[in-house]
């Protein structure tokens, strides 16, 4: 788990679509965002949040609190999600045909060696569809790419025509 940064490397797992090609200078700052490693991202982001709301749900005794330090793990997970992650999901997918059904099996690898998360694997997924985790990764991914990169570059447009307005306003 870890190793290259998608900013870093253009695989498949980041094209963003065919304009990656002539393109991809203007869009590159998208790819860890929108592309398929994106999705793949916030979709085990999505499961494991909702591993640790079961945690701390008391409706959902077979899933106790998890300790801080096995709740910080799981944040190291969101947070240091890797091409290489994604690559070894895509592996699993290829096994499995089921993008979503992949994540599981990815995070069910991670959890085998924390006592914590090792008793409740199977509880990952559990209640959710896949349209579930679809749509909150989708969700997810706009959020973050109209918070990121385009409210930004508008915020940077409108500085800019308000600068020339000023200078040429004569």
């Amino acid at each position: 788990m870890r190793k290259k940064s998608p900013s870093e490397t253009l695989s498949p797992l980041t094209a963003l679509s065919p304009v990656d090609g002539r393109y991809g200078d203007r869009v590159s700052n998208l790819r860890n965002l929108m592309s398929e490693f994106g999705l793949i991202k916030y979709r085990v982001s999505v499961e494991l949040q909702w591993i640790l709301a079961l945690s701390e749900s008391e409706s959902i005794p077979e899933v106790n609190n998890f300790s801080e330090k096995t709740q910080i793990f799981i944040q190291e997970i969101i947070n240091n999600f890797s091409l290489d992650d994604a690559e070894a999901v895509k592996v699993i997918e290829r096994q499995t045909n089921h993008d979503v059904k992949a994540i599981e099996y990815f995070l069910k690898e991670l959890f085998k060696d924390n006592h914590e998360l090792a008793s409740v694997v199977e509880f990952i997924h559990f209640g959710c569809t896949s349209e579930d985790i679809n749509n909150l990764a989708y969700a997810l991914m706009l959020r973050d790419a109209r918070a990121k990169i385009l409210l930004p570059a508008i915020e940077e447009l409108i500085n800019g025509l308000t600068n020339h307005a000023k200078a040429l306003a004569n």
